[in-house]
């Protein structure tokens, strides 16, 4: 198996274009295409136009494709000429029957795995590289090995561990990259050959190998553990706003404890992206498919405590504009659910959006990548809803503006100019706390943040 050449993967998505980008830009000797049903995507990522957005992905892309990196909607054919097959298909939380609300849909998983069973004409390498439950290898090599073919499958687990907007970063110089398999001499053969691809540019010491149901479990727990970080932080920074604490300076004396670490503990508005609510409910569905109600309940309260944070700094806003914002534009800053990245999903924006048109205001909103994106998804109340790319024009004749994205670029805004074009008093909430607070208040403004309590 370690002469294995051509590598496929199903889907374009933000997983698997980047990921299949960097193995082929580091492994030249290596045939790498990339299949998707969704031709415009297809023709995105051929184009000078990538269908993602992703700091550094179109340089990589512009060294590999064409050189020994394809994106096709051929399918079936490359299904047939690949050696190893990297599954990276969506699989949303299910919204429909048992499990919904929680559960992964794998509908498109395993139509795929179907897909790849009906063109194989030779032995092959199959990789979960999309989030999947615990045991969902166990069905597949169910639907793959019982074939009338005499071809064998043998699945292996390489969960992601990416970050939106530092992908590129994360793929070339990763933490570690996990590698699950059977503990069986096929099993263990099929996860070398997977090993020898990723030593290309990783040191082998960061390249772990475990059993297949440990590296499916693996992925789950790790996005749940960096979620309840966030939420618990969060549930401080409430605590903060009422003693007069700032929750940066907690998080800071948290962060020098080496048992805690620093990283996951900034307030904000909430966190978002297509993982954390994802993963974390689905390991609330298992956890109570094993009739293990009480950690199902503690997992679920992660969730709810970010979606409380939310609706928590919305109620602030009113709050503070004497209890009304009824007929007042509001501009919300960034839509993305995080900085470098065009990714709307389970964005926090979107509930601060949708709480804002409960109370009648005014938002427009300005996002650097996500316009498109936005108007998708409030496409039921996008008649309510303005949208300005440009910062300066969205907060004209604004009564507050509402930091929703970290992008960097807006603490170099001329905040003089932007108070200047402002309805008095002018508002500023920085649910990201990335703002001057100092700066902004001897402009003018009155400034609130997470987590940063004022003493009356």
């Amino acid at each position: 198996m370690l002469n294995k050449k051509n590598i496929l993967c199903i889907g374009a998505g933000y997983v698997g274009g980047p990921t299949m980008t960097v193995i082929a830009d580091r492994c030249p000797h290596l045939k790498v295409t990339v299949v998707d049903i969704n031709k415009e995507r297809i023709d995105a990522w051929n184009s000078d136009h990538l269908p993602i957005f992703e700091p550094g992905l179109d340089e990589v892309v512009q060294r590999a494709r064409g050189r020994n990196l394809f994106f096709s909607t051929e399918i079936d054919a490359a299904i047939k000429e690949a050696d190893i097959i990297f599954v990276s298909v969506n699989t949303p939380t299910k919204s429909f029957g048992q499990g919904a609300g929680k559960a992964s849909d794998l509908q498109y998983w395993e139509k795929t795995a179907r897909q790849i069973l009906k063109q194989s004409e030779s032995n092959k390498i199959i990789v979960e590289k999309s989030t999947l439950p615990v045991r969902t290898a166990a069905a597949m090599e169910r639907i793959l090995n019982t074939n009338e073919k005499g071809l064998h499958f043998e699945v292996l687990s390489n969960p992601e561990f990416l970050a939106e907007g530092t992908a590129i970063q994360d793929l070339e110089k990763p933490d570690r990259v996990l590698i699950g398999s059977h503990q069986t001499p096929s099993g263990l053969e099929a996860a070398q050959t997977l090993v020898e691809i990723y030593a290309n540019w990783v040191p082998r010491e960061q390249i772990l190998t475990t059993n297949l149901w440990s590296a499916e479990l693996s992925k789950l727990t790790a996005n749940a553990f960096l979620a309840q970080r966030i939420s618990s932080i969060n549930s401080i920074s409430a605590l903060c706003e009422k003693t007069g604490a700032d929750v940066d300076e907690v998080a800071y004396v948290m962060g020098k404890d080496s048992r805690i670490g620093s990283k996951f503990l900034k307030a904000s508005v909430g966190f978002g992206g297509s993982c954390f609510k994802k993963d974390i409910l689905n390991l609330v569905y298992i956890c109570s498919y094993y009739g293990l109600s009480e950690v199902a309940d503690y997992w679920e309260s992660v969730v709810k405590i970010n979606e409380w944070q939310t609706h928590r700094f919305v109620a602030r806003m009113l709050e503070k504009m004497f209890n009304t914002i009824a007929g007042k534009r509001i501009a919300v800053y960034g839509f993305a659910f995080k900085a470098n990245t065009g990714d709307t999903r389970e964005s926090p924006a979107n509930l601060v959006v949708r709480d804002l048109l409960e109370e009648q205001a005014l938002p427009v909103i300005s996002d650097p990548k996500a316009i498109p994106e936005a108007k998708r998804d409030l496409q039921d109340v996008i008649t309510k809803v303005e949208f300005e790319e440009d910062e300066y024009k969205a907060a004209q004749d604004s009564h507050a503006i509402v930091v929703c994205t970290e992008w960097s670029h807006y603490a170099q805004l001329d905040w003089k100019r932007i108070y200047d074009s402002m309805e008095k008093p002018a508002f500023v909430f920085d649910g990201r706390n990335v703002l001057d607070e100092s700066m902004l208040r001897k402009i003018g403004f009155e400034v609130t943040s997470v987590g940063k309590g004022i003493l009356e």
